[in-house]
């Protein structure tokens, strides 16, 4: 597996912390976790889209694109962290916004959709849930190209084989990582979405022999689905990779019990989860993703899905600007008090 082949722009100096979470162990009385700390990665508010998008945006630069066109939520940290990268190269962006939720979009909203004005997000575009994205990307490509202009379409999250090579080099700088520490990790728990870091994570662990369990805690779609994606685009990465492991079906572990009413929707254990590691690590989770993963982890301690003599290593995927654009939800109820 030789990533140094691929093109790669880089956003991030160095590596991003593995931190132990002692107050958090203790308050839960399990595992002993970790946390991989890409909340901290670079970028605007960081997060994990930039990993994807070291490699995503060198494809678009050797191509020639002079702008960005992208799709994602409302509140979308890959819309965020692309519109960043896209003003790191000089280049223009463009979004279209899909309300998975009626009436989501709204343009005043604070969070993330303040941040795409601040960072001069060239136009946005709000479609109802089950738009065809691609096509409406697509058409935005013909205009601008009418225009003179050289775009660029990513797909939502960054998620195809190019960006999911983001998280197989997180695999190996992980792997290094717990080798500089002397430390075994059981099981590693990240965010299963749009599918391209958990397929990242998992071909990534294929192509060292790490041998570590990765547990993707669903935040969109229901357990058969999501595991036939993640399923077929690792195979696809592996394949362009070179690895040879063999890849099984049992490999690919997603829960879905944490999604709650939707994707993005606030449930009880995602406020408890943020209130949580806010109370005992100073940490922010945020409300679609990390919030949502955080109740999954959380959900099989309690369950005794790990052993107390376990690590676990939690992927922060960051996500935490979202957060203000749910205030009122996230401080409505007091599901955690700090003794």
């Amino acid at each position: 597996m030789n990533l140094a082949k691929v093109a790669r722009r880089r956003y991030t100096e160095g590596v991003t912390p593995l931190e132990k979470l002692d107050n958090f162990t203790k308050v839960l009385n399990g595992p002993t976790i970790y946390m991989k700390r890409d909340d901290l990665l670079g970028g605007t508010s960081g997060g994990n889209k930039t990993r994807k998008l070291e490699f995503v945006m060198a494809d678009a630069i050797k191509q020639g694109a002079d702008t960005i066109i992208t799709v994602g939520a409302p509140q979308s940290n890959h819309c965020r962290l692309t519109l960043a990268a896209a003003v790191k190269e000089n280049m223009d962006c463009h979004f279209i916004i899909e309300e998975r939720v009626p009436n989501s979009y709204k343009e005043e909203a604070s969070g993330n959709n303040f941040l795409f004005k601040l960072l001069g997000v060239k136009s946005i575009k709000a479609v109802v849930k089950g738009t065809d994205l691609m096509a409406e990307m697509e058409a935005l490509a013909t205009e601008l190209k009418k225009q003179g202009k050289k775009p660029y379409i990513i797909p939502g999250g960054a998620s195809n084989n190019i960006g999911a090579l983001g998280y197989v080099s997180c695999v190996e700088e992980i792997m290094s990582q717990l080798f500089d520490k002397n430390l075994q990790i059981d099981y590693i728990v990240v965010p299963s979405g749009s599918t391209g870091t958990h397929v990242g994570m998992l071909a990534g662990m294929l192509g060292v022999n790490g041998n570590i369990p990765i547990i993707g805690i669903g935040v969109n779609r229901l357990k058969d689905i999501q595991t036939e994606a993640v399923y077929t685009l690792t195979k696809t990465v592996m394949n362009d990779l070179g690895i040879r492991t063999p890849l099984q079906q049992s490999d690919v572990i997603v829960y879905d019990e944490y999604i709650g009413d939707g994707y993005s929707l606030p449930t009880d254990g995602m406020i408890e989860a943020v209130q949580m590691l806010a109370r005992t690590e100073g940490i922010l989770l945020d409300p679609v993703y990390t919030g949502k993963v955080m109740a999954g982890m959380i959900g099989l301690i309690r369950s005794n899905f790990f052993k107390k003599t376990d690590n676990v290593l939690f992927l922060h995927t960051g996500g935490s600007p979202a957060l203000y654009a749910y205030e009122n939800i996230i401080l409505e109820k007091d599901f955690y008090t700090k003794k």
